[in-house]
């Protein structure tokens, strides 16, 4: 009888990517809708990171820290894409964060997209550099 029926000897493990995937995207969901600035770049950052991690367990990409500056990127521009055609000129200050809602959330999106873009960037420096 096997000692853990239904893994292979492929897989001796079950990911642990799928459960930090799952509270990433609800932790960025309540951070963002509920305007939690925190607990919305936190969430999003571990969405983000999961994401980059499940790719590259499941062999889909080399390397974890590519993707995480693509979904950073990707994450900034689009909300910065949104302020700048939903907002009027005069709200995109920094002294408005705080102020008003959409503009607090969405500058906390593109905080977060930033924060995933430079953790990208300087894990591949570092892994470059160890080699």
């Amino acid at each position: 009888m096997d000692e853990e029926p239904g893994l292979s000897d492929q897989y001796p493990t079950a990911s642990p990517w799928p459960l930090f995937v799952a509270l990433g995207l609800a932790l960025s969901e309540v951070g963002v809708f509920v305007g939690l600035f925190p607990v919305a770049v936190f969430g999003l950052i571990l969405f983000g990171g999961s994401v980059a991690g499940i790719l590259t367990e499941s062999g889909y990409v080399e390397r974890p820290w590519p993707t995480l500056v693509g979904v950073g990127v990707g994450l900034a521009a689009i909300a910065a894409a949104i302020a700048v055609f939903q907002l009027p000129a005069a709200e995109l200050v920094v002294s408005n964060i705080g102020k008003g809602p959409l503009f607090t959330r969405l500058v906390a999106v593109v905080i977060a997209g930033i924060v995933m873009a430079a953790m990208g960037g300087v894990g591949s420096v570092v892994e470059q550099s160890a080699v």
